[in-house]
């Protein structure tokens, strides 16, 4: 909870992460919409060089990865994100900002288009889905993301 919390924060509070060369920073985008999301979403499926045009303004942006924490560490993702699982992202529209576009993020863009679709019915302005692994198939670089080790009993923050 308390990296969720730092993530967010993070994503909330640090839009300039986003000016680095996109190459570097793992800026994820599936090239086109597969037939199994068009079926299931209605949400746009962003191309590279779409998603590369909304980084370039990162003040008017906020990407929203719908995956588990161990699908984020172990496949990567982008730099800053705010973390929403799909199964919680409804009962977390209050605090999502309504004054920023939207990209949702996924490993396939499938669970992206899900979390696209609500928010877009919740009346949020989305420029649609990403998937991650599709983007990395494509030749593009993730940011691996690394948890900080589980504290023992014996361990304190003093040394």
């Amino acid at each position: 909870m308390r990296t969720t919390l730092i993530v967010a924060l993070l994503a909330l509070s640090a839009p300039g992460a986003f000016a680095q060369d996109s190459s570097r920073a793992g800026v994820a985008a599936a090239t086109h919409t597969t037939a199994s999301n068009a079926e299931s979403s209605k949400a746009h499926i962003l191309t590279r060089e779409e998603l590369d045009k909304l980084l370039a303004r990162p003040q008017n942006l906020l990407v929203i990865d719908v995956r588990r924490p161990d699908e984020i560490s172990q496949i990567g993702g982008l730099p800053v994100y705010l973390n929403v699982q799909i199964n919680d992202l409804e009962k977390s529209v209050a605090w999502i900002p309504k004054g920023r576009t939207i990209i949702t993020v996924s490993n396939h863009a499938k669970r992206a288009g899900t979390a696209a679709d609500l928010l877009s019915s919740k009346g949020f302005k989305v420029a649609g889905a990403v998937g991650v692994q599709t983007y990395e198939e494509a030749g593009g670089k993730l940011t691996k993301v690394v948890p900080p080790p589980a504290r023992t009993a014996n361990t304190s923050p003093n040394g």
